[in-house]
């Protein structure tokens, strides 16, 4: 998709469809304000009659209108000015890119505000991107269409090639999340990073069963063994700045199915587990992206991938495992896998020089119990890096929230017979109690885990973007090594 700034005036440009945007305020903007002049007072007589809105992400679509060049006006709703920000914006230019792919269409343009910041036009770039992009891979007749050509009103275009890399990374995210788990296994899910990585010069190891078996993984290759697809391990190097700037690590869960292995799920529990790798997809994408902008830091990406099935090699409940850092692990349920897998991950991040970690995981269920299918549960041993992960979230429109890490809850991992438990005890606080879990095998270095199990994957479509994979936290990721800097903040 070709992704421009727009350089005619509003009456003179040429497009299918022009797509405005309607605050939720009395006093609209200059691209409003003008397309009501030049419609004379059509957006004005509709809003008044409640046939155009300015709640956000609400569309209405206008044919041959009147003082306009283009062939339809899409009015889409902006909400209150004051609250107007990228997350709004993402939003509100994915609904109205939604509703327009739903056909083919050539040039669409999009004017949506006059004297936005570039992050935010950049982020509704995003959204319209994401809008475009269905779950529809293998559909023989499609359900979303991209637009041939993107022109935006306001925008530079240093802010359409941001936006352009959002996107793509985004959807390179929620593209891998869709594929079904007898095309994307560990090693199908390595090819397609060595691929990727090539392109954007990002160094990748992998690391194949051998490997992990010498490299002491016990507690991933456990988890692993039942599979004919064996487990791999990935090591991206993205290395942006000069001299030995200390890296910030970001570790992927990479489950490509979970059946839950021994402790097996219900079938409908297994419908969406495909996407159980969303995390190790977001940190693939992040440093894509990180990669494509040039940022001036050093990133290490680990992710470890699996399949938890079920044969007579599977793992057992009341194994004991001995991960890579020597730590013991008394197994009590084969469906809290993603724990293991992290465990031996996370080791390698410390083992590579990580000053700071970032943990992406389908991790729980218990999750969005907690916190709703919308929200990442956010968990840390190190709050002024959390603060920072927390405030890339809100600029970034993703919502998230912390969750504590008071002491007590590391008693509840702890056995009786090895060093810990992959659960907790019962049903409560399992969140938490995973999180605890992961904390052993930080070696103390400011970390945050985010935990994306409600929000990775949805199962219906919402206004802003279809069904399937979310590509949550991916803009999260981007942001928070945007602007890292050697160190955690203290």
């Amino acid at each position: 998709m070709r992704i421009t700034p727009a350089v005619e005036d509003l009456a003179e440009h040429e497009a299918d469809t022009l797509v405005i945007g309607i605050p939720d305020d009395p006093a609209w903007p200059g691209p409003s304000r003008r397309v009501d002049a030049l419609s004379r007072g059509l957006l004005g007589r509709l809003f008044e009659s409640r046939d155009v809105a300015g709640k956000v992400g609400e569309t209405t679509l206008v044919l041959e209108p009147p003082g306009l060049r283009a062939k339809a006006l899409l009015t889409v709703g902006l909400g209150k000015q004051a609250a107007l920000d990228r997350g709004v914006a993402n939003r509100a230019a994915g609904s109205a890119a939604r509703q327009l792919a739903r056909r083919r269409r050539g040039r669409v343009a999009f004017a949506l505000g006059d004297d936005w910041p570039e992050d935010r036009v950049a982020g509704a770039i995003c959204g319209a991107m994401v809008g475009c992009a269905g779950q529809d891979l293998f559909r023989a007749e499609k359900k979303s269409f991209s637009f041939d050509e993107m022109t935006w009103f306001g925008a530079t275009a240093e802010a359409c090639e941001q936006g352009r890399i959002l996107g793509e990374s985004v959807n390179l995210a929620r593209r891998l999340v869709n594929q079904p788990p007898n095309v994307l296994f560990p090693d199908s899910f390595a090819d397609i990073a060595r691929t990727v990585c090539a392109e954007h010069g990002i160094e990748c190891e992998v690391w194949d069963d051998r490997r992990l078996e010498q490299e002491r993984c016990g507690a991933m290759l456990a988890v692993g063994r039942a599979s004919t697809q064996p487990p791999r391990m990935l090591i991206l190097r993205y290395r942006g700045a000069p001299g030995e700037m200390p890296p910030v690590a970001l570790v992927g869960k990479g489950v490509t199915f979970d059946s839950g292995g021994l402790s097996i799920k219900p079938s409908d529990g297994m419908k969406t587990m495909k996407g159980d790798m969303a995390g190790a997809a977001a940190v693939l994408a992040a440093m894509c992206a990180a990669a494509r902008r040039g940022f001036p830091a050093h990133l290490i990406g680990v992710l470890g991938l699996v399949e938890n099935v079920i044969s007579g090699s599977a793992y057992k409940l009341g194994d004991v495992l001995t991960a890579r850092s020597g730590t013991t692990i008394e197994v009590l349920n084969t469906d809290a896998e993603g724990r293991l897998v992290l465990a031996d991950a996370l080791n390698v991040a410390v083992e590579l020089g990580a000053a700071a970690i970032i943990d992406v995981a389908t991790l729980t269920g218990a999750c969005s119990v907690a916190l709703g299918q919308h929200v990442v549960g956010v968990m840390t041993n190190h709050q002024p890096w959390c603060d920072r992960v927390l405030s890339a979230a809100r600029e970034c429109g993703e919502p998230a929230w912390q969750l504590p890490m008071f002491p007590d809850y590391g008693e509840l991992i702890r056995s009786q017979v090895a060093d810990i438990k992959n659960v907790g005890d019962g049903r409560y606080a399992g969140t938490i109690t995973g999180a605890k879990f992961l904390e052993e095998f930080v070696g103390g270095r400011p970390w945050v885990h985010a935990d994306i199990a409600g929000s990775a994957f949805s199962e219906s479509a919402r206004a802003w973007i279809d069904g399937g994979g979310t590509g949550v936290f991916v803009r999260t990721l981007i942001e928070v090594v945007r602007n890292w800097s050697g160190a955690a903040p203290a």
